[in-house]
């Protein structure tokens, strides 16, 4: 993430300035499209998908037996929002998180409801900008039967967990809404590791163009990945303590079951800091080569440059002698003496270019 994308996120939150605590100022990009509800409630013998967008009582959600998997893509509409957390008993606290889009990973646990805060990350697919990361705020509500997730807008990476839903796939359907959020969470994080994919790949790239040919597009690579790898730390980092404290966790709809789940997630995201770290040193390590390698090429440089100049040494001084204006001087009248001068002048030049073959200077 550019410098440029943090300075905008801070000007945003200058919008709360002076407002009281649980005041609704959505902080992100405003979608195109307009906000829109699906619900998925299933248990393990049926499944009922539709919209539910313009209905306006979603009480009813809560005294069902199923699991429900209510989906709310677009975040600005604040009356839709207030409508939805007061029937599920959305804290207004929590309901200003969701709007501000620039959260750290987080769990904040209330006396039914846990509120899990995650990064979604993806590499922008765009040539002139190849290593940047782009960062979705998923925001998720969880209560007994009942899963609520805030996306700012519509994207792909849920959708093999809702045909797994649709097909009965694996232990989806058997269990409860704890279960669906670890999966969510799951998916999060498997999409970071085809981040670290990539920017392994990119790092291999730039490490055989370092050795080969350093040059300053290097260098400005070097740095782009340096901070794309160090805001991928910053939203992954906080995520470890999140699936941490989901498993320690005192929250009675947390099953014994969905905890061995949660520690296998624990687990990964350890896997992706110690990769992330890596990359780190790694990355240092380039900036070394490439430091290294400009020194190199300009002390090659600067070798030839030398050589010449003490070939011309020499020279530069017999020149230097026989252009002295004295009437008298050995040669003066000699008619072959300007080639017994070139003659001398080639054997001192002869001499010194096999000297320096024998150092090894050449």
């Amino acid at each position: 993430m550019s410098l440029a994308t943090y300075r905008k996120r801070l000007r945003r939150r200058w919008k709360k300035a002076g407002m009281e605590p649980g005041a609704l100022v959505h902080m992100g990009e405003i979608p195109i499209t307009p906000v829109e509800i699906h619900l998925i409630e299933y248990d393990d013998n049926t499944l009922i998908e539709r919209d539910i967008t313009g209905e306006t009582d979603f009480r009813k959600y809560l005294e069902t037996s199923k699991v429900s998997w209510i989906n709310i893509t677009g975040i600005h509409d604040f009356e839709k929002l207030t409508r939805l957390a007061h029937d599920f008993g959305i804290h207004p606290l929590v309901l200003e998180d969701i709007v501000n889009t620039d959260q750290r990973p987080k769990i904040d646990e209330f006396e039914n409801t846990l509120y899990i805060v995650i990064r979604m990350l993806h590499m922008k697919e765009e040539p002139e900008a190849p290593y940047e990361i782009q960062s979705e705020q998923i925001s998720m509500v969880l209560r007994e039967n009942v899963l609520l997730t805030f996306q700012e807008r519509e994207e792909d990476i849920f959708n093999p967990l809702r045909q797994r839903l649709r097909n009965r796939k694996g232990h989806i359907r058997r269990l409860g809404a704890d279960y669906l959020a670890y999966a969510l969470m799951d998916s999060v994080v498997d999409q970071y590791f085809r981040i670290l994919e990539s920017l392994g790949e990119q790092l291999e790239t730039l490490n055989e163009e370092l050795i080969r040919q350093p040059g300053p597009g290097a260098l400005n690579r070097i740095h782009t990945l340096r901070n794309e790898i160090i805001y991928l730390r910053k939203s992954i980092w906080p995520l470890r303590e999140v699936a941490g404290s989901l498993q320690r966790g005192t929250a009675f709809f947390i099953t014994d079951a969905t905890r061995l789940y949660l520690r296998d997630l624990h687990d990964h995201i350890i896997y992706i800091m110690d990769t992330v770290e890596n990359y780190r040193e790694v990355l240092s390590g380039m900036l070394d080569i490439y430091l290294s390698s400009i020194s190199f090429h300009i002390n090659s440089q600067m070798k030839v440059l030398s050589i010449f100049a003490a070939l011309f040494l020499p020279l530069t001084f017999v020149t230097g002698i026989y252009g002295m204006n004295f009437e008298y001087m050995p040669g003066l009248g000699n008619p072959d003496g300007f080639w017994l001068t070139l003659g001398a002048m080639g054997i001192i030049a002869g001499t010194m270019v096999a000297f320096f073959w024998r150092k090894h200077w050449l």
